[in-house]
């Protein structure tokens, strides 16, 4: 029973291990994004993939592990509730980068816009209305 408990504390701090790593490569995703390198998000879209992947097939060993044995140890406990906690860190955190991913996204399509001069943009008049305006900026550049 105590070798079954060590076996569920090391698969527990396997899983811990690889959700802190997750956690630090998400803030590096972010870092990414926000200096917009393309390159840099296609390999650690790649690692988070490897992560993922580890996190799973610890999760189904762990399954597997606590299903066949029903116990009240407050280790185990312990360790599963941190596990959880770091989850939903990793889940934030990813919630996080995805927001900012759209949003630089949606500022890299407006300044294409603007450069290559869209026929028409939508702003607001003086009482918060929208109003289309024809965009001159560029369409009398000679380039």
């Amino acid at each position: 029973m105590a070798d079954h408990n060590s076996l569920i504390s090391v698969k527990l701090n396997q899983q811990a291990s690889c959700l802190d790593a997750l956690y630090a490569l998400l803030n590096e995703e972010l870092s990414t994004i926000a200096s917009r390198r393309g390159a840099g998000l296609k390999e650690i879209a790649q690692q988070k993939m490897s992560f993922l992947t580890r996190l799973s097939s610890l999760d189904k060993e762990l399954s597997k592990l606590i299903a066949s044995n029903d116990f009240q140890n407050p280790e185990v406990s312990e360790l599963i509730a941190q596990v959880k906690t770091q989850l939903v860190e990793c889940q934030k955190q990813n919630n996080v980068n995805a927001h900012a991913a759209r949003q630089a996204q949606l500022s890299v399509k407006q300044l294409k816009e603007i450069l290559i001069g869209a026929p028409t943009s939508m702003t607001y008049d003086q009482d918060g209305k929208s109003v289309n305006t024809e965009s001159k900026l560029v369409r009398n550049l000679k380039a």
